[in-house]
């Protein structure tokens, strides 16, 4: 899509630069603080995998309790019966993560390894279905499909045990490679607007 306007664009561009410029250590202490949290949970991903559990339990039950205000607040409303429903299932589903974490554990990596499924057939299906549409791409959706079967794959040929580390170790490679994205962000940005 081209711009209607690209001397605001260039305008807009120049504000961010400045911007990201003058606030380039706080991207670097975030991301410093990212690659640390990120090693943390390569290292001890079981302790991360409990810990994103409960966090994930706490967002539920807050969510749930104002959603659950708000469409009390707001009875005669349309939909008030199916946002009724859907902050109690919140609450309930946060209660029964930080009730019992380690089950939530497992629970959430069922979810993880049937996202990485879906997603993977779908990303091949894709690639292979708009090849010609996609003329020297369609390979590295093909490869991300793969990629993702390959790590449900891993996730499955490690149970039981993987339940205690796939989560976290997830988790803590995602922090790493967020890290170090912000890190260069930063350090780009540091050399000037």
């Amino acid at each position: 899509m081209t711009s209607m306007h690209p001397a605001g664009d260039k305008e807009l561009r120049g504000v961010i630069a400045r911007a990201m410029h003058e606030h380039w250590r706080w991207f670097l202490i975030e991301g410093l603080i990212l690659l640390v949290l990120g090693a943390a949970a390569i290292a001890v991903p079981e302790l991360a995998g409990v810990a994103a559990t409960i966090w994930f339990g706490w967002i539920l039950i807050i969510g749930g309790v104002v959603g659950l205000i708000a469409t009390l607040r707001a009875q005669g409303v349309p939909g008030f019966a199916w946002a009724l429903l859907s902050a109690v299932l919140a609450l309930l589903a946060g209660a029964l993560l930080l009730w019992n974490p380690m089950r939530g554990l497992v629970t959430l990596t069922y979810v993880l390894i049937f996202f990485f499924v879906v997603d993977g057939v779908f990303m091949i299906v894709l690639a292979l279905a708009h090849r010609r549409e996609l003329t020297g791409r369609w390979q590295w959706l093909a490869f991300n499909g793969a990629l993702d079967l390959i790590l449900a794959a891993i996730i499955v040929a490690g149970f039981p045990g993987s339940f205690a580390w796939a989560l976290g170790l997830l988790l803590g490679i995602d922090l790493l490679f967020g890290g170090a994205t912000l890190i260069a962000m930063a350090l780009e940005a540091r050399k000037g607007a």
